[in-house]
């Protein structure tokens, strides 16, 4: 329970659930432990006995997989706000850094932070959304994950086709940084850096990234390299901290020669050809993939904050769901409940477990059937849904809703 926020607890209904209210909050006020309010169920259309047994089956599998689509989403979120652009700076020169609190972002439809739609609330059922009048519970809870289901397609489509463009534009990127070596020279010589041999049937310049501790080496050798090097051809176009870019004029037909020394030499001849067409071209690409990456950035984070907030509404549906077909399993109809959600402080889980224990524990004969009996003559699970009746229990209906940080 580290990571439960809130608590929904349901009981017997013994008066009002005003009245039991004002009797929960003073015990959890004495002791510091949390405080209580009321959450109110619908007007569920009940069913059999097998039904319910069967919806909460299905729900104890769903579950889990609802808080997993809003996991998700909520690691989207951080992704998308937790980084700076991959080109680092907008194309309009506007501030790239996209940095931004996670709990900024984690509210629902309203503006409210997340957890305010069930604490303090008031919460209520959203019959507009979720129409429940006349409709058997299990088609509520199938209507409830299909919305989930196509919540959780539109957000991977928009995700994997953000990640496409991203990795585009990522890969773009790459060719303009590094050394000299490896790096595109597009933006680093000119089309004057070839105009000795453009208009030339037998020469060509080539382009070299020397090791500059291979500087002089470079210098003094560069002509002898290969036959057909043309002499004092050599022009140191660009530098960084690691290699020297030269050019040298060469001719044609020994260029597979001059690049067999070269690599012997540890020269790096570099395969390039300027081309201005071509090279407008790349910066208009890659223009267009740093707008269109903003764009699908600016989508994605939109969409990912609206599917965060339906899937967390959905999310406390469920769970409403789940606390009332368990109370109908545990207490019986007619369906008169008490049902509660507890925000409890901070390291006090375990304190606050053993007060609700001791303050619900008239329930506990009540509901002993629902115990696994000790012994050789223990009553067998019920078959199919012996799950339902495994795992944690208490004399109270309680269920967790998780903290998203």
């Amino acid at each position: 329970m580290s990571n439960a926020a809130l608590w929904i607890v349901s009981v017997p209904l013994d008066s009002s659930p005003e009245e039991q209210l004002e009797e929960l909050n003073p015990v959890l006020h004495k002791a510091k432990l949390g405080d209580a309010v009321v959450l109110p169920f619908p007007d569920f259309k009940t069913g059999t006995l097998s039904s319910l047994l069967a919806l909460s089956e299905s729900l104890t599998k769903a579950d889990p997989s609802v808080q997993s689509t809003l996991a998700k989403t909520v690691d989207q979120i951080r992704s998308l706000t937790t980084s700076t652009s991959p080109s680092g700076s907008g194309t309009s020169g506007g501030p790239s850094d996209r940095a931004s609190p996670l709990e900024a972002h984690l509210v629902i439809d309203d503006g409210r932070p997340y957890l305010d739609y069930l604490f303090p609330g008031p919460w209520s059922w959203d019959l507009a959304k979720y129409r429940i009048e006349s409709r058997p519970l299990p088609d509520v809870v199938e209507g409830l994950l299909k919305e989930v289901a196509s919540i959780e397609n539109g957000q991977r489509n928009k995700g994997s086709q953000y990640a496409l463009v991203k990795g585009q534009l990522t890969t773009a990127l790459r060719k303009k940084t590094g050394n000299l070596s490896m790096r595109s020279l597009a933006e680093v010589v000119s089309e004057d850096d070839f105009a000795g041999t453009n208009e030339s049937e037998y020469l060509e310049t080539v382009l070299v990234a020397v090791p500059k501790n291979l500087v002089k080496e470079w210098e003094t050798t560069y002509e002898r390299l290969s036959a057909m090097v043309v002499p004092r051809s050599s022009t140191k176009l660009a530098s960084d901290d690691d290699f020297v870019l030269f050019s040298c004029a060469i001719f044609r037909r020994v260029h597979d020669d001059f690049a067999q020394k070269c690599r012997e030499n540890k020269f790096i001849l570099r395969d390039f050809t300027f081309n201005a067409s071509e090279i407008e071209q790349a910066k208009a690409d890659l223009a267009r993939l740093e707008t269109q990456e903003k764009e699908l950035w600016t989508d994605l984070l939109r969409l990912s904050r609206i599917n965060f907030s339906e899937l967390f509404q959905i999310s406390v549906h469920l769970k409403v769901v789940r606390a009332y077909v368990e109370s109908v399993l545990r207490y019986g109809l007619p369906a008169a409940y008490f049902a509660t959600v507890i925000k409890p402080e901070p390291k006090m889980h375990s304190k606050l477990l053993s007060t609700l224990s001791t303050h619900f524990a008239s329930l506990g004969p009540k509901s002993g059937k629902m115990k696994k009996a000790k012994g050789d003559d223990a009553e067998a699970p019920m078959g199919e849904f012996a799950s339902v009746l495994e795992g944690e229990y208490h004399d109270f209906v309680l269920f967790e809703v998780e903290r998203f940080d």
